[in-house]
């Protein structure tokens, strides 16, 4: 069996890597997280740690789906910001290398300054606005740095089988006959499922480099609010604002790309996976939770 590690397997990803992995005869997934119960405590910011235990597993490959999220808090708590998601993957990278493993790194669409209306490919210029985009950034760039064998994937908007966007609207629907939210933030809903197939696809492969991964389409924050409540039966309205009306209500809020649509370039040019459109991915995902008894 060929070991694949994955780091922050507790999250919305690392669950989905987990779930397409579990029936699976020739790779066998060894967890690691920070502070999870029940799996290998990791933590990537310490090389020594990192270097160790990639040695002592001998990973065929490592994912790596461990990352300060929180865009907000990374403004706040820069320097752990920069450990979790710049130097991490810097350590992953090193010793992956020298463990001869393909490295998995999951990157984000707000290393772009979000200012364009066309679909960004691979090969645009970045720009980020937000301390959380500068750290994903410096991520990438020392996985390129370190990392002999790799696939970068830049995402966006994710939601699965945790803590989202989707279930916290659900749920201020239980308690709220209206719900604001941006309408001038465009982007790509990208459903936890598609990733974690698209990351498969590309395991096994020599077909190394930057790739975007998100589902097909596009819609703002309040569009995608009320799609997910057509398909949930929610009758809550949804009041639309703009970034700016937003700020003045969250001043604490860091800014966030106007336009981050991601074209998965890559991915078409080497003939590799084609994400679901994000309406199909959506109402997948609502009916899973609505099979499950999750929606009131």
């Amino acid at each position: 069996m060929k070991k694949i590690i994955v780091t922050g397997c507790n999250g919305q990803l690392g669950r989905a890597v987990n779930a397409l992995y579990e029936n699976s005869n020739e790779y066998e997934l060894v967890n690691t997280d920070f502070g999870v119960e029940g799996v290998r405590d990791l933590d990537i910011s310490d090389l020594d740690s990192v270097v160790s235990f990639v040695n002592d597993v001998k990973p065929y490959a490592i994912i790596n789906c461990a990352a300060m999220t929180a865009v907000d808090m990374c403004e706040v708590k820069k320097d752990m910001a920069y450990s979790i998601n710049a130097i991490g993957p810097r350590n992953l990278a090193i010793a992956s290398t020298e463990a001869g493993a393909k490295l998995v790194h999951i990157s984000t669409d707000y290393v772009f300054g979000g200012d364009g209306t066309v679909p960004y490919r691979e090969f645009d210029k970045t720009g980020p606005r937000s301390m959380y985009g500068h750290t994903k950034l410096a991520g990438e760039e020392f996985v390129k740095s370190f990392a002999d064998r790799y696939f970068i994937i830049r995402t966006a908007w994710l939601y699965g089988d945790g803590k989202n966007f989707v279930k916290t609207m659900l749920r201020l629907s239980e308690s709220h006959d209206e719900v604001t939210v941006v309408d001038d933030q465009i982007g790509s809903p990208t459903s936890s499922y598609e990733l974690a197939n698209a990351i498969g696809s590309l395991v096994p492969t020599m077909n190394y480099g930057t790739f975007h991964g998100t589902c097909d389409g596009s819609c703002s924050w309040a569009e995608f609010t009320e799609e997910i409540f057509r398909l949930a039966g929610k009758k809550t309205a949804v009041k639309k604002v703009t970034s700016e009306e937003y700020k003045a209500l969250n001043p604490a809020s860091a800014d966030r790309p106007k336009f981050s649509v991601l074209e998965n370039y890559m991915f078409s040019l080497t003939g590799g996976y084609a994400f679901a459109d994000w309406h199909d991915a959506i109402d997948r995902y609502i009916g899973e939770m609505n099979q499950k008894g999750q929606i009131g």
